[in-house]
């Protein structure tokens, strides 16, 4: 008689097996599918991106050349054998999207880049001629792929037995090892236990069956989904290629009219070129005719009688006289046109002379004009100089009785130079203002060297130059540097009296000041204010 305890045991193991082969299946699949997601979805924004710039194949060694050391994850797929690596914050640079390979191991490899910008994944999908075991390896920033034979992965997860079938095996092993005389009621009971708890795992294993299932159908809705967008690239590339294909063949068309039109151009060429030559075929042969017949009727009349004959060289004794004397006249009408020709050409060349020479003339009297004038202008800015120091001496001899015993003592001369200067009378040709980082200068330039006095009161210093005159009236005008960060406010330089010229130098407050002198350039310098 049967023991209950064995037949519960041992009847859902072969169910369970079953069940369990299902789950591997089932977590192979979800692993080769999710696996991909799971790197992006875990993938953070990294500061910078591996970047692969190279895939090469030895045999059956793949090795994968990037700039860091490779994140990765892989899984493999059948029908036809491949190996998916995805490396993640990794970019291609200068990958070529497929690499066809051929070499009796690896058929080929493709690439390819999803996920977001700072977050992307460089796949590898290498192709195999059969299935085959693989080691990868990480070397620096190298990912090193080597085949080391078929089938041991699958193998030893096919041969692994699951949990619940060795929990199975343990039940029935210990039902077995129950004492023969035990009685029947420890028996009943033995094999309530066993049945509730193969009911247990019976319903833990429906409900995994289930859960394992459900992660199949999304993982599947997933890879449609991933293979669609999978799709649409190839569809866009393909695209790209017929539009590619399209713009090939219109070059091409392009291409193949114009040397249409070039072989016609050719051909045209060519027709002109024997149709010019046919003409010229038969001109020749109508000449040479022509040529044939005048000798036989030249023979021929030869031959009438000896009278033609004398005649004959008589004409042609004329003719050649004729033609020496066409010959002659046509030398002599050379000669007369050579001789008007030359003479027209001294005609020419004289007037172009004459011309060239009263150009010259009035080039000269241009010229002489324009030496007039300027004499004239500085006549004139002479006397207006003389007006002007009449004028201030005027005007300075009228105002000096009114000050009185008010009136203020005059400057000293605190700084003077120019000791070397010539006796002849100087023009001041400019006055200016130049700001400078740490300080600001007032100069001004002569003709040459000058005696000068400097001499301040306050807030103003005076530049007195001696035996100097102001020509140009703009060095007249008043220069306002108040907006300058600058101890001057305003430079300005007017006639003085006894032929002197006077630079007055307002100042915002009184400053320390440095006066030079270099050849006809004389220069102060003022110190910026709070320094």
């Amino acid at each position: 008689m049967e023991r209950p305890g064995c037949v519960l045991a041992s009847r859902p193991s072969g169910e369970r097996q079953r069940e369990w082969s299902m789950k591997a299946f089932a977590v192979s699949l979800l692993g080769w599918v999710l696996v991909p997601l799971v790197a992006l979805a875990q993938q953070s924004a990294p500061a910078d991106l591996n970047t692969i710039t190279g895939i090469t194949v030895s045999g059956g060694t793949v090795e994968i050349s990037g700039n860091k050391k490779p994140d990765f994850n892989s899984f493999t797929m059948t029908d036809p054998p491949r190996l998916v690596i995805d490396v993640s914050g990794a970019v291609f640079q200068g990958v070529d999207a497929e690499i066809p390979v051929a070499n009796g191991t690896v058929t080929g490899i493709r690439t390819a880049m999803y996920g977001t910008e700072s977050a992307s994944i460089a796949r590898i999908l290498i192709g195999y001629e059969r299935e085959v075991e693989t080691d990868i390896q990480a070397a620096g920033s190298k990912l090193v792929v080597k085949v080391l034979g078929a089938g041991g992965g699958t193998a030893v997860a096919a041969n692994t037995p699951p949990p619940q079938q060795q929990q199975g095996t343990a039940e029935i092993a210990s039902a077995t090892n129950t004492p023969t005389g035990a009685n029947a009621q420890d028996a009943a009971r033995a094999a309530a236990s066993d049945r509730d708890a193969q009911d247990k795992a019976a319903k833990a294993a429906a409900d995994a069956a289930r859960a394992d299932r459900e992660n199949q159908e999304k993982a599947a809705a997933e890879a449609a989904a991933r293979a669609k967008e999978d799709a649409e690239s190839e569809r866009k590339k393909q695209e790209e290629a017929r539009l590619a294909s399209q713009r090939q063949d219109a070059e091409r068309r392009a291409a193949e009219e114009a040397a249409i039109a070039e072989r016609k151009r050719q051909e045209e060429d060519a027709r002109v070129a024997a149709k010019r030559a046919e003409d010229e075929r038969r001109a020749t042969e109508q000449a040479a005719a022509e040529a044939k017949r005048q000798q036989a009727e030249q023979a021929q009349a030869s031959a009438k009688s000896s009278a033609e004959e004398r005649r004959a060289a008589a004409q042609a004794a004329a003719e050649a006289k004729r033609a020496e004397a066409q010959a002659a006249a046509e030398a002599k009408r050379q000669q007369a046109e050579e001789a008007r020709t030359a003479a027209a050409d001294a005609k020419r060349q004289k007037a172009e002379e004459a011309q060239a020479a009263a150009q010259a003339r009035r080039e000269e009297q241009q010229q002489a004009r324009v030496a007039a004038a300027e004499a004239k202008r500085q006549q004139a800015a002479e006397a207006r100089e003389r007006r002007q120091e009449r004028t201030v001496a005027s005007r300075e001899s009228t105002a000096r009785p009114s000050q009185g015993s008010a009136a203020a003592a005059p400057r000293e001369a605190r700084q003077s130079g120019g000791g070397s200067a010539s006796s002849r009378r100087k023009t001041m040709t400019l006055v200016g203002f130049q700001q400078q980082p740490d300080s600001s200068r007032v100069f001004v330039r002569t003709n040459e060297p000058v005696r000068y006095t400097v001499n301040d009161a306050g807030n103003q210093v005076v530049l007195e130059l001696e035996n100097t005159r102001v020509v140009e009236s703009n060095n007249t005008l008043p220069l306002d540097t108040h907006f300058f960060p600058s101890a001057v406010s305003r430079v300005e330089a007017v006639p003085g009296a006894g032929h002197t010229v006077r630079v007055v130098i307002q100042l915002k407050q009184g400053v320390r000041y440095q006066t030079r002198q270099e050849g006809g350039l004389i220069t102060l310098d003022f110190p910026r204010p709070g320094r």
